[in-house]
């Protein structure tokens, strides 16, 4: 055994000898490489990966499920300011299944399981009614803790005590809650109205009114009433949302077109709009002729009346009913000759009849100013006069046509142009932050993947080296073998010691060549 580890330490020793400097620093090179890559494959197969086995925990549930891991030899870490318990990923759902046959975590709070425990002879009425209140308790609080967002909930109840007085007035029980909401999480109203409902549901005899909710930082959470009419502060927000949703629309097209030609970190655009909420509803019954010019109708139908009358006059005291209105009418006795003629035409004519019911929108743009801030160019204190009236002329094409028609008719070109402002001057306020390349992988598998692609060429340069130096040897053998032929023993003539030392050489380059050839190279060099 000792004798192969010597051979086995000389041959390599010779092989390093032979080696160059080079070749030396890439094998060294290699070998490092090697290591390093199975300390790194290494690394990352035997690393835990740690996911949260419980979070959203009491101190006191923490401790107990530590307190079971540690003496069960399971590794685990705390997280979350001692909210959350993490152990290794492939033993979570063991682990879950396993605590929950055991009871953990145990909350510390009474359930109603707990009766069934308690339940004796020898319970009072007024034990029994402190467990029921915790009960009711622990159970309105799970419940709402399964709310998004909600991590704890705290809930006090009182409940009023019964009278043995028929004639006693009946009063409400009262209930306080204080919540533990997520970081940055805030209930919509529509959840705050489900906890009031689920409250005063839970709790016999109580009134919505008699509830108060606030989270841990002490904000409460009132109840509106939905089928109450919207109040005033509720319509004040509708309409400055409203307002905010135009001034913003305009802004973000203005700061669009205008960056688009200065530059988009160069302009700084404002708007203030005055808003028309006012809603009107009218009725119209208009009535117009057809021929607006002559301002005459459509005849419908048309009567003429044409009357003639002659003769010599009446009898003596006239006809009765007639006197002197009517002309040419004879109405005194004793005339002479008459003669009268009555003309009537009788025209219907039909007009233009216009019922109208008119709805008017509200949300009209009844005023609208516009402050545009803009940074001249690179050399420049102020922007050139004909880029300033440019944009002096867009603002003012976008006043009049933003205006509604009502109000637009009004403005003129020096009420327009009160309207807009603006300015040409260095921002000086402006921060500008450094913008920090993405990296999607990290450095370090470059360079793993790097030295893996060194080592894999390595080892193939490696690997045809040496096939060619095998393919060498072998064409050399096959050479050596094709000249070699047999020399024929001497005859055993002479049985002297030059004679013996003689066969014993020739025997050595048959069976030893190399040996044979380091015993001529020493002989050669003692020469």
């Amino acid at each position: 055994m000792n004798e192969k580890l010597t051979m086995y330490k000389e041959r390599i020793t010779e092989y390093w000898s032979g080696q160059t400097s080079k070749q030396k620093a890439i094998l060294l090179g290699t070998v490092i490489s090697v290591i390093a890559l199975l300390l790194l494959l290494l690394f990352f197969t035997t690393r835990s990966n740690y996911v949260a086995l419980y979070s959203n925990l009491t101190l006191q549930e923490t401790g107990q499920i530590k307190e079971t891991l540690d003496a069960r030899g399971i590794a685990s870490t705390i997280s979350d300011n001692g909210t959350t318990i993490m152990v290794p990923e492939p033993l979570v759902d063991s682990l879950k299944v396993e605590l929950a046959a055991e009871g953990l975590p145990r909350s510390g709070s009474i359930d109603y399981s707990f009766f069934q425990e308690q339940m004796g002879f020898g319970m009072t009425d007024s034990e029994f009614s402190v467990m029921e209140r915790a009960a009711m308790q622990t159970e309105l609080g799970s419940l709402i803790r399964n709310i998004n967002g909600v991590n704890h909930a705290n809930v006090m109840i009182t409940l009023p005590e019964e009278s043995v007085w028929l004639n006693s007035t009946n009063q409400s029980s009262t209930a306080a809650i204080v919540l533990d909401l997520a970081p940055g999480y805030q209930l919509e109203p529509s959840q705050v109205q489900a906890l009031y409902h689920l409250v005063s549901k839970s709790v016999p005899n109580l009134p919505i009114e008699n509830i108060v909710i606030s989270d841990q930082m002490f904000n409460d959470y009132g109840y509106e009433n939905a089928n109450l009419s919207q109040s005033t502060l509720s319509v004040y927000e509708q309409q400055r949302s409203i307002q905010r949703d135009i001034e913003r629309d305009l802004t973000r097209n203005l700061q669009q077109m205008l960056g688009t030609v200065v530059g988009r970190d160069k302009v700084l655009v404002s708007v203030s709009t005055d808003i028309d909420f006012t809603q009107e509803n009218r009725t119209e019954a208009l009535v117009e002729p057809v021929d607006p010019e002559n301002i005459e109708g459509i005849a419908v139908s048309i009567e003429r009346i044409a009357e003639t009358y002659s003769g010599e006059g009446t009898v003596e005291g006239g006809v009765n009913g007639v006197g002197d209105e009517i002309p040419n009418f004879p109405g005194a006795a004793g005339q002479g000759p008459t003669e009268w003629e009555r003309t009537e035409d009788r025209i219907n004519n039909e007009v233009n009849r216009i019922n109208r019911d008119i709805v008017e929108s509200p949300y009209k743009i009844r005023d609208l100013g516009i402050q545009v801030m803009v940074e001249p160019p690179d050399g420049l204190d102020v922007l050139p006069q004909e880029r300033m009236d440019d944009i002096q002329q867009i603002l003012g094409t976008i006043v009049r046509t933003s205006i509604s028609g009502v109000y637009a008719e009004e403005l003129t070109q020096e009420a327009i142009n009160e309207k807009i402002f603006v300015s040409s001057q260095p921002f000086e306020g402006k921060v500008e932050f450094e913008q920090q390349p993405i990296q999607a992988i990290p450095i370090w598998m470059y360079v793993v993947g790097g030295i893996l692609v060194v080592v894999i060429l390595l080892l193939l340069f490696l690997l045809f080296k040496k096939r060619k130096t095998e393919r060498e040897d072998e064409d050399m053998f096959t050479e050596e073998d094709a000249m070699r032929y047999e020399v024929p023993d001497l005859p055993n003539e002479d049985q002297s010691i030059s004679a013996t030392k003689r066969k014993q050489l020739e025997k050595m380059a048959k069976e030893k060549p190399e040996e044979f050839s380091k015993l001529l190279r020493t002989w050669l060099s003692e020469d």
